[in-house]
C-alpha cells in the first residue's frame, strides 16, 4: 500500500468525503511531508482502493448546475488493511537508503576543505527544518491539538537533533583536526573495506582472529 493510500485511507476513516475535499485537507495539513500529493494520483489512488474494495461510494452530492460529486467511505475491509499497513510501518524498518550516508561514504574522496563546507551547509537546513516542525507543533499544542497526532513531528524532531549532534561534532572534529583528513586515495586504512562478516547480527557468531 503506498504512502498516499495510508492517507486517503486515515481521511475516509475520520469522515466520508470526496476526492478534492480530501486533498484540500491533506494539503492544509501539511501531510505532504509525507507523499508526493497531486490531484491526478490522488484520484488515481481513489479509484485503485474503490477497485480493491477497501473504499466504498457512500453519496453522490448534486447542487444546482454544479458537477456530481461522489463522496467515498472506507469499508471494514479498508479498516483491516489500514490496521495492518499501519502495524508493519511501524514495527518493520524499511530498507531504505537515505543519501546522505553514501555521502558519508565516500566523503574521503573530497578535500577536507570541501567536506568542511558541505556539513556546514547541512546543519543549517536540518537546522531549519527542526525549527520550522518544533514551531508548528508548539503551535498545534497550543490550539489543544492532542500529542498523538503530533508524534511523527516528535519523532522527525528527534531524530533531527540526533542527525544535527553527530554532524556537528565531524565538523568540529575536522576543522581542529582531531579528524586527520591525509587519506591515500584508494585506500582505507590500509586494511580491507567492510565485509558482510562485519554487520552480523550476533557478535558470538564472530570468528575469532588468529593470533
Amino acid at each position: 500500500m503506498t504512502p498516499l493510500a495510508v492517507l486517503v485511507l486515515g481521511l475516509a476513516a475520520e469522515r466520508p468525503m470526496h476526492p478534492y475535499e480530501m486533498l484540500q485537507t491533506l494539503l492544509a495539513r501539511k501531510e505532504d511531508r509525507f507523499a508526493n500529493i497531486r490531484p491526478g494520483s490522488l484520484y488515481h489512488t481513489v479509484d485503485r482502493l474503490l477497485a480493491r474494495e477497501l473504499l466504498c461510494v457512500s453519496d453522490i452530492e448534486r447542487s444546482g448546475n454544479r458537477p456530481e460529486r461522489t463522496v467515498y467511505a472506507i469499508t471494514d475491509h479498508g479498516r483491516a488493511a489500514l490496521a495492518h499497513r499501519l502495524t508493519v510501518l511501524l514495527q518493520t524498518p524499511s530498507a531504505e537508503y537515505p543519501e546522505l550516508y553514501l555521502g558519508l561514504a565516500e566523503a574521503h574522496e573530497l578535500p577536507a576543505a570541501t567536506v568542511i563546507e558541505s556539513l556546514a551547509v547541512r546543519i543549517d537546513v536540518l537546522s531549519a527544518e527542526r525549527a520550522l516542525f518544533t514551531v508548528a507543533a508548539e503551535q498545534a499544542t497550543g490550539r489543544g491539538v492532542s500529542e498523538i497526532y503530533l508524534l511523527d513531528i516528535g519523532c522527525r524532531c528527534a531524530t533531527l537533533t540526533a542527525q544535527i549532534d553527530w554532524l556537528t561534532d565531524l565538523h568540529a572534529r575536522l576543522v581542529d583536526g582531531t579528524l586527520p583528513w591525509d587519506v591515500v586515495r584508494g585506500c582505507r586504512g590500509g586494511g580491507p573495506p567492510l565485509t558482510s562478516d562485519d554487520f552480523t547480527t550476533d557478535p558470538t557468531t564472530r570468528e575469532e582472529s588468529p593470533r
